[in-house]
């Protein structure tokens, strides 16, 4: 009795010790979010309230269906800018940009619930990690040159960086003093206070920037604030869209939906395998989708999981998921009890804030690891590129496109190796790596790179067809299937048009290591020839090719 009396004092003292460090990590985030909100508010050009209260009943919403301890839910930079660039296009009419953010918000909500009825939460895996990190550097580029006038306290605004920065350089005589030298200060405590993890940076300067304020009196001196924020949604001015006005939201919400999709489930896993977490990529689409349709319900902004939000929780020390709803309650306590003091705050604070929250997506390493390693560079420079020359929609847009892109072409176009015996053993490697290795006697073996398909069938074996070895009497091919776990009817058919014109020249035809799925096409499309010609592995189809030979010499 003792003993088990024993283990449960330890074992409520652990789950006490687990609720303080959640509690301590929620009041860390909580003083990281409200800047971050305000200044996410005024890159998508809408009031302060919209984030907060986004960001407040999106942590509450997604602890009904979310299991990541790490996901801190609240607006992100990225969603933030794309859906600056939807409002920036023409809204359709009758509709208020406010409205149409909201309705926008709802939108993006629906598509994350049909993403996971439909098990679709791998969708994310369709923006390659390259085009993604390029994506995101030129949209940090983007947002940061676009913080450059709050800073500098002048008033202008340019969907091109271009021609922002050279109209900043021509009103260079414009620029306020006071204002540059407060988000220059701002931003040099943030850089200095992120060497101590233990101190939250971005609550300490949203402190100090209010104290300055009120201090130094920077409003008389012409240093703009936040002003007053109210928390109570405005629902005048609704306006029910008809069908042709939801296909347009539908469009505009769809680059949110992809941006989000990948940033959140992205932050969600590697952080959850780092720490030997297990998180369900449809469960959490679910949580997403409940999350953006609260969002919606109060007319917030679109939320997901940011890498920074995520990381401060790690580094607060996060066990389980309610550290969100406590940065939840910290957030709503903060905003509502320091009112006042909140509305002093600077707003070339808030620029420095945004600048430091997007300077890691900055560091050039990971492009220049991809350079050295000589994978996708052209990808992620191809990302960047489309959003610093395209802007944040249509760049995103690219981005996506391009990534589908080069996928297609990589399977299209799938490399040929050449296979020969490793030692005297059953192994077949490609000969270019292994040098060392024999290919049997008057045998052509050939392993195509990428899975057969519609697109790729018919142009990978012409290319082993027009193989140089094939063109001698008696030629020996086989063809190592390994990487097709099944094919469509038309690789089918291509298979069955080649070993015709194999036959054709006199070339014995094997093909090795045919998986079930795709035998079983074979058989219901009465291809018992090419059934005959199959083998489970290469060494198999080697030995079935010699035994051939031996019968033709005898």
């Amino acid at each position: 009795m003792r003993t088990a009396h024993i283990l449960t004092a330890n074992v409520g003292n652990e789950a006490a010790r687990m609720r303080g460090r959640d509690v301590i990590a929620g009041l860390s985030i909580a003083g990281l979010m409200l800047p971050e909100a305000i200044a996410y508010a005024g890159i998508a050009g809408l009031p302060p309230q919209r984030a907060i209260l986004a960001a407040i009943v999106g942590a509450c919403a997604y602890l009904t269906v979310g299991r990541s301890r790490f996901a801190i839910i609240s607006p992100t930079s990225s969603s933030a800018a794309i859906l600056a660039a939807a409002l920036a296009s023409l809204p359709p009419e009758g509709i208020s940009a406010g409205m149409l953010a909201t309705l926008i918000v709802g939108m993006v909500g629906v598509l994350f619930c049909v993403i996971s009825a439909a098990r679709l939460g791998g969708l994310a895996s369709f923006i390659s990690r390259p085009v993604l990190r390029g994506f995101a550097f030129g949209l940090a580029i983007t947002i940061i040159v676009k913080q450059l006038p709050v800073a500098l306290g002048v008033s202008l605004h340019s969907s091109s960086i271009g021609a922002l920065l050279i109209a900043l350089l021509r009103g260079f005589a414009q620029w306020h003093l006071a204002s540059l030298a407060t988000a220059a200060f701002a931003l040099a405590t943030l850089l200095l206070l992120r060497k101590v993890p233990a101190v939250p940076g971005a609550f300490v300067v949203l402190v100090g920037g209010v104290g300055s304020s009120m201090l130094l009196d920077l409003p008389a001196h012409g240093v703009a604030s936040v002003g007053t924020i109210t928390l109570v949604p405005r629902w005048d001015g609704l306006g029910l869209p008809n069908w042709k006005e939801l296909s347009r939201i539908l469009q505009l919400a769809v680059p949110i939906v992809l941006i989000l999709l990948a940033e959140s489930w992205g932050t969600m896993r590697t952080l959850a395998l780092r720490h030997g977490d297990r998180v369900d990529a449809n469960r959490e689409m679910a949580a997403l989708g409940i999350a953006n349709i609260a969002a919606c319900a109060v007319q917030g902004m679109p939320v997901g999981t940011g890498f920074s939000a995520g990381s401060a929780a790690e580094a607060a020390g996060s066990t389980t998921r309610w550290t969100g709803l406590v940065a939840a309650g910290a957030l709503a306590a903060l905003v509502v009890l320091a009112m006042p003091l909140v509305a002093r705050l600077p707003e070339p604070v808030l620029a420095a804030v945004v600048v430091a929250a997007l300077a890691h997506a900055l560091d050039p390493g990971p492009l220049i690891r991809l350079w050295r390693i000589r994978r996708d560079a052209a990808a992620a420079l191809g990302a960047a590129g489309g959003v610093l020359a395209l802007g944040v929609l249509d760049g995103m847009l690219f981005a996506i496109g391009l990534s589908l892109a080069l996928l297609i072409r990589r399977l299209a176009t799938p490399q040929l190796s050449m296979l020969g015996q490793l030692g005297t053993g059953h192994d077949y490697v490609d000969i270019a790596r292994h040098p060392e290795v024999s290919v049997p006697a008057g045998m052509t073996i050939v392993r195509p790179a990428e899975p057969l398909f519609f697109a790729n069938a018919e142009r990978v074996l012409g290319r082993i067809a027009d193989l140089p070895s094939l063109r001698s009497d008696g030629a020996k091919l086989i063809i190592s299937l390994e990487e097709s776990f099944d094919i469509d009817s038309t690789a089918l058919d291509a298979l069955l048009e080649f070993a015709g014109q194999m036959q054709t020249r006199g070339v014995s035809l094997r093909l090795a290591r045919v998986r079930d799925h795709v035998r079983d096409l074979m058989a219901a499309a009465d291809a018992a020839d090419l059934i005959a010609r199959s083998s489970y592995s290469v060494d198999d189809a080697v030995q079935m090719l010699e035994e051939e030979t031996s019968r033709c010499r005898t």
